[in-house]
C-alpha cells in the first residue's frame, strides 16, 4: 500500500489547452478516493498522469516517498482497470489475468495461487476457463478486476469502470467494489463522472471543474457543506435548488425575496449584501397552506416508488424540484398552486458574486 502525492501538477497540450492547473492533492494510504465532476474536468487525465499515461507539464507526482514523474507506467507498481475491459478476446479468463505476472516472469505455482485467490475473492472461479465472449458484461468486468488484483500493486486506479454497465448491475459492482476494497486495504483512486456512484463508494470525494479542485471531502461533508455553487449544485440527486434572492435588513430579521417568494432568516444572516444565492435541498420544503414562504405552479409530478419529485415553476425564470411522500404528491396535477416553506436550520447561503458559502446560523421566526 502507498499514499498518493500530487504538488502543483499542471497539464497542458498546448498554451490556449490547460486541462489540469496546478493540483494539489493528497491520497491518504489505504483511502478508497473518488474523483468527479462533469466531463473535460480533468478526472481522467489526472489519472492517467499518475498511471504514466499522460506527461505532466510542471508539478510533482509521488507514490509514497518516490517521485515518479520520469518512471515508466511499468515501474510505477500500480493497476489499472479501465471502462472497456480490454481482455484478450483469444485468451481464457485464467490467461488473462496471469498474462501480466508472465511477463514479469513470476514463477508457475506463484502465478497459480494468486489467480485462484482473486477468483475466488470476485466469484469467477467457474468462468476461468471460458473466453470473453462467453460472458455477461459484469463478468468481464470482474475478469478486468481480477487482472489488476493478481499484480498485488500499491495502487489500484478506476477509470469509469461501471459505464458500460445497466443500472443494476452497477449497483450490485458498487457492492462488490466496497467489499473488495475492505479485504485489500489497499489504495483506491476512482474516476466517475456520477456523483452517486461517489457517494457510496469512497471514504473521500475530490469535485473537480475546469482542471481546478472546487471541494476535497468526506461524502457527508459535501452533501451538508458545499463550498460553492458548482459543489452544491453536482452533489446530491435531485440537485440542490439554487435561488438568486434581493436581501435586505429589517429589525431583528434578514428579508430575502423575490418573485413568489419571501423567506424571513435570522439577523445573524446579515451579510451586508443586496443580493445572494440561497440553496435548499429538494427534501427540506415543507407543504405550507398559512404561512408559505414561497408560491409556485406544478409543471409535472415524477413518481418514483416511495417518493415523487414535483417540479414547481415559481415564476419565468424560477424553477424548483420538491420531493416529497408519494401519497402527499398524489394530490397535485398539473397546473395546482404549491404552497410552501423552508427547514430554515437546512437552508445554505452563497456569495452572489463569488459563488462561495456563506457561514450561517439559520434563526427559524
Amino acid at each position: 500500500m502507498a499514499s498518493v502525492t500530487f504538488e502543483r501538477v499542471v497539464k497542458k497540450y498546448n498554451e490556449e489547452t490547460t486541462i489540469l492547473k496546478g493540483i494539489d492533492l493528497t491520497v491518504r494510504d489505504g483511502e478508497f478516493l473518488v474523483l468527479v465532476g462533469p466531463s473535460g474536468c480533468g478526472k481522467s487525465t489526472l489519472l492517467r498522469t499518475l498511471a504514466g499515461l499522460e506527461t505532466i507539464s510542471d508539478g510533482t507526482i509521488k507514490i509514497g516517498d518516490k517521485t515518479v514523474n520520469n518512471l515508466a507506467p511499468k515501474d510505477r507498481d500500480i493497476a489499472m482497470v479501465f471502462q472497456s475491459y480490454a481482455l484478450y478476446p483469444h485468451m481464457t479468463v485464467r490467461e488473462n489475468m496471469a498474462f501480466a505476472l508472465k511477463m514479469k516472469k513470476t514463477g508457475k505455482d506463484e502465478i497459480e495461487k494468486r489467480v485462484n485467490e482473486a477468483a475466488k475473492m470476485l466469484d469467477i472461479t467457474h468462468l476461468l476457463d471460458r473466453l470473453p465472449k462467453q460472458m455477461s458484461g459484469g463478468q468481464r468486468q470482474r475478469v478486468a478486476m481480477g487482472r489488476a488484483i493478481v499484480r498485488n500493486p500499491k495502487v489500484f486506479l478506476f477509470d469509469e469502470p461501471l459505464s458500460n454497465l445497466d443500472a443494476s448491475l452497477r449497483t450490485q459492482m458498487r457492492v462488490e467494489l466496497k467489499k473488495l476494497h475492505e479485504r485489500l486495504k489497499t489504495t483506491i483512486i476512482y474516476v466517475t463522472h456520477d456523483q452517486v456512484e461517489a457517494m457510496t463508494l469512497a471514504d473521500r470525494i475530490v469535485v473537480l471543474n475546469q482542471g481546478v479542485i472546487q471541494q476535497v471531502g468526506t461524502p457527508a461533508e459535501l452533501f451538508d457543506t458545499p463550498q460553492n455553487v458548482f459543489v452544491a449544485s453536482f452533489i446530491g440527486s435531485p440537485s440542490m435548488n439554487l435561488l438568486e434572492l434581493n436581501a435586505k435588513k429589517d429589525g431583528n430579521q434578514m428579508i430575502l425575496n423575490g418573485e413568489n417568494i419571501n423567506v424571513k432568516a435570522g439577523a445573524e444572516n446579515d451579510f451586508n449584501q443586496e443580493k445572494i444565492i440561497l440553496g435548499i435541498r429538494p427534501q427540506d420544503f415543507v407543504f405550507d397552506e398559512k404561512e408559505p414562504e414561497i408560491t409556485g405552479k406544478v409543471e409535472i409530478v415524477e413518481a418514483l416508488g416511495r417518493m415523487s419529485l414535483i417540479h414547481v415553476s415559481v415564476s419565468e425564470n424560477v424553477k424548483i424540484t420538491v420531493e416529497a411522500e408519494f401519497e402527499k404528491a398524489r394530490g397535485f396535477d398539473t397546473g395546482d398552486t404549491v404552497k410552501l416553506s423552508l427547514k430554515h436550520e437546512k437552508l445554505h447561503f452563497f456569495d452572489f458574486q463569488t459563488k462561495t458559502r456563506l457561514s450561517n446560523k439559520i434563526g427559524s421566526l
